[in-house]
């Protein structure tokens, strides 16, 4: 952090560490997560090369990594599905704080559910995340922002805040109730069908589980789609990593 500062290539701390800033939700990590500009990438890339870390672009669409031993630094700049890119509002809306004699900036609570509202995976899914962070700092976010971060993808955040309901009955009413009116009537405005475009926006909350819909069952593949920064190649390097990560996950003491 101090590396990146010194460069003047802006940051803000993201992951775990933000979850449990906001949450109180503790856990151990082998990484730490900063988000930077797509445009800062490169530079900070440089610089904490010259740190002596190893770097590595892994993910060209979304990610690059420093390594130092076992621990490695993320460094995020959208997320994995190619949506949720870090753009001006994430630094004019980060939080102010202190981390190991640093004066640093973390991702602001609204960023944080909109980035992990899509990690849908079978081996992973950050509701519980989105959820913690709904119990401490519902009633502070700002949801009209929220909601607009969303956009088209609005019922992915509906569903979250149904969930919040289930899992927290006795605070329910944090969620504002003109939030829950507006999404709950755009779902009742809906037809039974959004036309004859075979879309499967699946592949936006798991890179794996839907990839049959897309391979067999005639579904057009959303992340193709203009909003969506990803390509074809994007997508098959993805695609591959996932034996890559399932082999890790079989024998963690190979990583």
């Amino acid at each position: 952090m101090a590396a990146l500062q010194d460069a003047n290539v802006p940051f803000l701390i993201g992951g775990a560490y933000v979850v449990e800033a906001y949450a109180g939700v503790s856990r151990r990590s082998k990484d730490f997560d900063l988000y930077v500009r797509p445009h800062h990438v490169d530079a900070a890339i440089d610089v904490l090369a010259r740190g002596g870390y190893k770097m590595e672009k892994t993910f060209p669409h979304w990610l690059a990594k420093a390594g130092c031993g076992r621990n490695y630094i993320d460094l995020i700049f959208r997320a994995g599905n190619g949506l949720c890119e870090v753009d001006d509002s994430w630094f004019e809306r980060a939080q102010d704080a202190e981390l190991l004699g640093l004066h640093v900036k973390l991702c602001a609570p609204e960023e944080m559910i909109w980035m992990k509202a899509y990690i849908m995976e079978r081996e992973r899914f950050d509701g519980a995340d989105i959820a913690h962070i709904l119990q401490s700092c519902a009633e502070k976010l700002d949801w009209p922002h929220l909601i607009h971060r969303f956009g088209p993808d609005w019922r992915v955040l509906l569903s979250h805040l149904v969930l919040f309901g289930y899992i927290y009955p006795s605070e329910r009413g944090k969620i504002p109730a003109p939030v829950m009116d507006d999404l709950i009537g755009r779902l009742q405005k809906e037809g039974p069908s959004a036309g004859s475009d075979r879309v499967c926006r699946g592949t936006l909350l798991s890179r794996k589980q839907y990839l049959l819909d897309i391979r067999k069952r005639g579904f057009r593949d959303a992340r193709l789609e203009p909003r969506v920064h990803m390509d074809s190649e994007d997508i098959a390097h993805w695609t591959k990593a996932i034996a890559r990560g399932e082999k890790a996950r079989a024998s963690p003491h190979d990583l």
